[in-house]
């Protein structure tokens, strides 16, 4: 295959990709600063470079063919990729930047969020993309510069930073235990139990951690996001077994109480985890200054992993 063809110019993608986004070759010409004819010669030469229709032309009319459908969805997520590229690039000469964070949805809503404000306030030229991502996946592949998640510490390959202990612990409306309270571990068995679908057996751990045999359980409904089962035992559906570090605030206004004071005990935590070879990417770095400092005194220090 011939390579020329594979790699049109850039002047002819970008003309193709703004005469494809507006359905014209005069507004992509006004959008260029270009003629409306400079923009045709331009999509004509791309047509004639790939061998394909990619409009069909209709007097002063326009519209992609299927083929041009499918080649300007792809064109237009490549140039949004160069264009975000360079914009990191010359963000670098003032400190600036912006990072890519996969994190579990609740934990980003209950700890993260409330300490953002305070990042911007103090590096405001450097943007935080938050993506939600639940269980382990690949960084690379989904084009994520680092990630919080949640793991007994084990990151093959990646820089770990432990933020937070998980310290799963029993959490109940007050109004629930009105009816039913909890005064030994024995009286859970009579409350529904709440579930997270990624964490079944949880429930389970902490009956064998009481010494209560699993038949008494009652199960009740899954959710796949822990905001939503914390949703839930607020409102007194069940009782819920979650880290202390995600009902910090409902506990402060009294919307849940800890029945039990004791948590799960579990060498489990939360992680500010990134590949070796972004450790000292700008944006990263300026982030992971500020974040590492609002980790517990007696995190262990970040080690790269086997």
């Amino acid at each position: 295959m011939n390579l020329h063809r594979l790699t049109p110019s850039m002047s002819l993608l970008v003309a193709f990709e703004a005469a494809a986004r507006h359905r014209s070759f005069t507004r992509a010409g006004q959008e260029l600063s270009l003629t409306q004819s400079a923009v045709s010669r331009q999509v004509q030469a791309l047509e004639n470079l790939l061998q394909v229709e990619l409009f069909r032309r209709s007097g002063r009319q326009i519209a992609l063919t299927e083929v041009g459908v499918m080649y300007a969805n792809d064109i237009a997520s490549a140039l949004s990729r160069i264009r975000t590229a360079s914009s990191q690039v010359l963000a670098f000469r003032s400190g600036g930047g912006s990072l890519n964070l996969a994190v579990l949805p609740t934990f980003a809503a209950c700890w993260l969020m409330p300490l953002l404000p305070s990042f911007y306030k103090a590096h405001a030229g450097v943007l935080v993309h938050t993506h939600s991502r639940i269980g382990r996946y690949n960084l690379e592949a989904s084009r994520m510069d680092a990630a919080i998640n949640v793991g007994d510490g084990h990151w093959p390959g990646l820089i770990a930073h432990r933020l937070v202990d998980e310290e799963p612990v029993l959490v109940a409306s007050p109004r629930l235990l009105e009816g039913m309270p909890i005064r030994v571990p024995g009286d859970v068995a009579g409350h529904l139990l709440l579930q997270v679908s990624t964490r079944a057996e949880e429930w389970r751990e902490w009956f064998v951690a009481n010494k209560i045999s699993s038949r008494e359980m009652r199960v009740g409904p899954y959710f796949e996001f822990t905001m939503h089962l914390i949703q839930a035992v607020v409102s007194g559906i069940g009782i819920g077994l979650v880290s202390r570090c995600l009902v910090e605030a409902e506990l402060r206004s009294g919307e849940l109480v800890l029945p039990l004071p004791e948590s799960l005990h579990n060498s489990r935590g939360y992680y500010f985890i990134y590949p070796t070879e972004k450790a000292d990417f700008p944006p990263l770095v300026t982030f992971r200054e500020w974040l590492l400092p609002h980790a517990l005194p007696a995190r262990p220090r970040a080690r790269i992993q086997a």
